[in-house]
């Protein structure tokens, strides 16, 4: 999986102190073989906020998680 393309990038969105959205990428999901699920693969939980997920961006890069 570490060489895998992610299909998806985890976020943690938090708010900061001006209402501003905070985003800090805290992982990926990878789909499985027979495409019926993902892996959500965590480098942090957030304590505060949401997990969202984007499709990574053609430019992202693929750093191992």
């Amino acid at each position: 999986m570490i060489n895998a393309k992610p299909h998806y990038i985890a976020y943690s969105v938090s708010n900061g102190s001006e209402e501003k959205a905070r985003w800090t990428r805290i992982g990926a999901a990878f789909a499985h073989k027979d495409a019926a699920g993902f892996d959500i693969v965590l480098d942090a939980l957030p304590v505060t906020g949401r997990i969202v997920l984007r499709e990574p961006k053609e430019n992202t890069e693929n750093k191992a998680i």
